[in-house]
């Protein structure tokens, strides 16, 4: 990820390069709309509304007829005022729209920036966005389901919920010590130790589906062996 200068306004294409029928851009930044007013030429920006209208150039010269949807920040996948902008998908047409945004004031956004901003203004913690990568990414059935489970929050969920048992269990005993004339109970060790067992078989279930975890996401590299015209070819045809 870049360094982190969340006062730039942000720029990139979000849609892979190469030819296709629609392409997307994403500008993300405090200037955000301003740097839409300057190069988008329809409708009044309206925040959650896909508006119709033109990319134009500094001389005012159409280059791509767009779409183009504003989302004010915090309501938006980064926190931040966001612009996204669908136009046509070719190579030249997506390169010279984001040419102009980056000439409107926008800079180009660094690998992963997007989703860096998403987690610094608390829109995803870091098991979000890194199942973010993993939905990319996905290549199987399975693999595409742990990567939504893991977006939705179900593997931060389960982390927080151990942090805070054990920052409450923490709390007590500092209490407990610091302040013993205010009478405060500090429970049996057995009872502490209990959420502290607790929490350890979570953080142990956790691990435990980390190399199922890792299968999922790269696979596993397997030979088929044997002798000649067994069937391994066979086999390999019936897998795939």
């Amino acid at each position: 990820m870049s360094s982190l200068h969340p006062a730039d306004t942000i720029a990139a294409l979000s849609t892979p390069s190469g030819t296709g029928a629609v392409a997307v851009l994403r500008v993300s930044g405090p200037d955000a709309a301003q740097v839409a007013a300057r190069v988008f030429k329809g409708p009044r920006l309206t925040p959650r509304r896909a508006l119709f209208g033109s990319v134009v150039a500094a001389d005012g010269s159409a280059l791509d007829e767009v779409l183009l949807t504003y989302f004010a920040g915090p309501a938006s996948y980064t926190g931040e005022d966001t612009i996204e902008i669908s136009c046509h998908g070719g190579v030249l047409v997506t390169r010279r729209v984001l040419e102009r945004l980056l000439q409107a004031g926008a800079r180009s956004a660094g690998p992963g920036e997007f989703t860096q901003r998403a987690f610094l203004n608390g829109k995803l913690d870091l098991t979000q966005a890194e199942g973010v990568m993993d939905l990319i990414s996905a290549q199987t059935r399975l693999s595409l389901r742990a990567a939504r489970s893991q977006l939705e929050g179900t593997l931060g969920r389960r982390t927080t919920e151990a942090r805070d048992s054990l920052l409450e269990t923490l709390a007590h005993l500092e209490a407990w010590i610091d302040f013993p004339e205010e009478d405060i109970d500090p429970q049996t060790g057995s009872l502490l130790r209990g959420r502290v067992r607790a929490v350890l078989d979570t953080v142990e279930s956790l691990l435990a589906t980390a190399d199922q975890g890792r299968v999922l996401r790269e696979g596993v590299r397997t030979v088929i062996f044997g002798e000649p015209n067994v069937g391994k070819s066979s086999l390999l045809n019936r897998l795939l």
